[in-house]
């Protein structure tokens, strides 16, 4: 404990660190946790065999735990990860906040592994770069990680109570909630269909007065229980809640809910002051919340498997290059009955990262794996923005392909969820649409978005104001080759 009493609690921002290694090496083994393998591996079991948890009902898509020095915050944190015992080959994706680093962008750790006294655990490199071509707002800055301890504190953890696994670090400061929305919609996006876990790291209240925590933290808590990640967000920025890692929490319950999550399970709040057992002096809150699908709600879901999406992507290669090779339409036959059902659906070209093609299908008018093979060609051969597709191009381009759900009428324009909402304008005769993905790719926000709906239909830039302006929203799952790889 001698050695734990001199971790300092508070939050601080220092200058940036230079570039880490790709191995990266433990920056707070023997501060925050034991350096030696042996007395770390007795601290965690220990934790995890004491710690208490209650069943779970349904699919644990995510977890929120603190950061601080073992002996204060790891039986907290406990009670959450062993939540996660017996799982196996799976992904995590951590989110930290940074204490030493400024930063304007989610600072990703994409390649190599990270050391603890427990072993190297690899970072899942497809995954990690899958995330960073969501968004601009996603950077890999492997360097930003290099003293943080946010991240590092769970990884023994994991190595405790996972099989085989991997991670993909992300580091956030403080961003907006859009910015949190955009990482999260990010996360869920390349995480879709894959066995993923995410990990929020998060300490609470910060402070002087014991019953000051306990009320601050209360609300903090509160807000994540209701698994509203704009409130808890809004109430951050109000200073009515606290969490050094709030943003952190923000990012991950957008996650969560795009992955299914529908339920928060607050599993303990606590705070250093209840574990030294003295009152007064500086005290830090500790929270551990589990964020679960619903059973009923994972099997009504709509989306594409990783098998459905590698077959439709399959069916829109072979298209596309057996007509660019010869002028006709393969015959497609789909891989389940989902792929039958009637879907709107967008192609998207890309050719070394430049748009080269774009048509679809708003309405549902055919079957899915029949309008992605018709839209495969109309991108390569109709878009009136480009040129036909030579064969010489055809080993140059990837191909996306964005499965659309049903049109709604929009209450109004604030209720635009950038990152979630895809959308289209009619207004006379003129008309527009634009994928829920292109304003992460512009880095638009929503008045932005806005706008630029109505300039795509020839319209002027407020143009969605007018009385006779009429506005819809859908929702769109975004796959491609870039992530899954080409389906020959």
């Amino acid at each position: 404990m001698a050695l734990m009493g001199a971790i300092a609690l508070a939050c601080l921002v220092c200058a940036p660190q230079k570039e880490a290694l790709m191995a990266r090496q433990p920056a707070v083994a023997a501060q925050f946790y034991p350096g030696d393998a042996k007395t770390l591996t007795a601290m965690v079991d220990t934790m995890l065999s004491s710690a208490e948890v209650p069943a779970i009902s349904g699919t644990l898509v995510g977890i929120q735990v603190p950061h601080a020095g073992y002996p204060f915050s790891g039986p907290t944190a406990a009670r959450a990860f062993k939540l996660f015992q017996g799982m196996d080959s799976v992904t995590v994706v951590i989110l930290g906040t940074s204490h030493h680093v400024l930063l304007d962008k989610a600072a990703v750790y994409a390649k190599g592994a990270w050391h603890t006294p427990l072993g190297d655990v690899a970072i899942d490199e497809a995954l990690a770069n899958a995330i960073l071509a969501q968004d601009k707002f996603l950077a890999d800055m492997p360097g930003a990680h290099a003293q943080e301890h946010s991240i590092e504190v769970q990884v023994p953890f994991l190595q405790r109570v996972l099989g085989s696994f991997k991670i993909v670090p992300i580091m956030l400061l403080q961003p907006t909630f859009e910015q949190c929305e955009r990482v999260g919609k990010a996360i869920a996006r390349a995480t879709k269909g894959k066995k993923v876990l995410l990990v929020a790291s998060s300490d609470l209240y910060h402070g002087e007065s014991y019953d000051e925590a306990n009320r601050v933290d209360s609300v903090t808590v509160g807000l994540m229980a209701k698994f509203d990640p704009q409130a808890l967000h809004a109430a951050l920025e109000r200073n009515e809640a606290q969490a050094c890692g709030g943003n952190t929490t923000t990012a991950m319950m957008v996650a969560a809910r795009e992955l299914g999550a529908d339920t928060a399970v607050v599993l303990v709040q606590t705070n250093s002051n209840d574990v030294t057992g003295e009152r007064g002096g500086y005290c830090v809150g500790y929270s551990a919340v589990a964020f679960v699908s619903s059973t009923k709600k994972t099997e009504e879901s709509s989306d594409l498997t990783e098998r459905e999406q590698k077959s439709i992507l399959r069916i829109a290669r072979s298209t596309l290059e057996n007509y660019i090779r010869t002028g006709k339409i393969l015959e497609a036959e789909p891989l389940t009955p989902r792929l039958s059902e009637k879907r709107g659906a967008f192609v998207t070209l890309h050719e070394r990262g430049e748009l080269r093609g774009c048509i679809g299908y708003v309405e549902a008018v055919k079957p899915l794996y029949q309008a992605v093979s018709e839209m495969a060609v109309a991108a390569s051969t109709e878009d009136p923005r480009f040129p036909p597709v030579e064969v010489e191009e055809l080993d140059k381009i990837d191909i996306e392909i964005t499965v659309l759900s049903q049109l709604q009428p929009l209450p109004s324009p604030d209720s635009v969820v950038v990152g979630k909402h895809g959308l289209v304008i009619r207004k006379g005769y003129r008309s527009g649409l634009l994928l829920p993905q292109v304003p992460f790719e512009q880095g638009w926000d929503r008045e932005q978005f806005l706008a630029n709906i109505c300039l795509k239909a020839g319209l002027p830039p407020s143009a969605y104001k007018e009385k006779d302006a009429q506005l819809f929203c859908f929702t769109g799952q975004v796959f491609g080759e870039k992530e899954l790889g080409r389906q020959q």
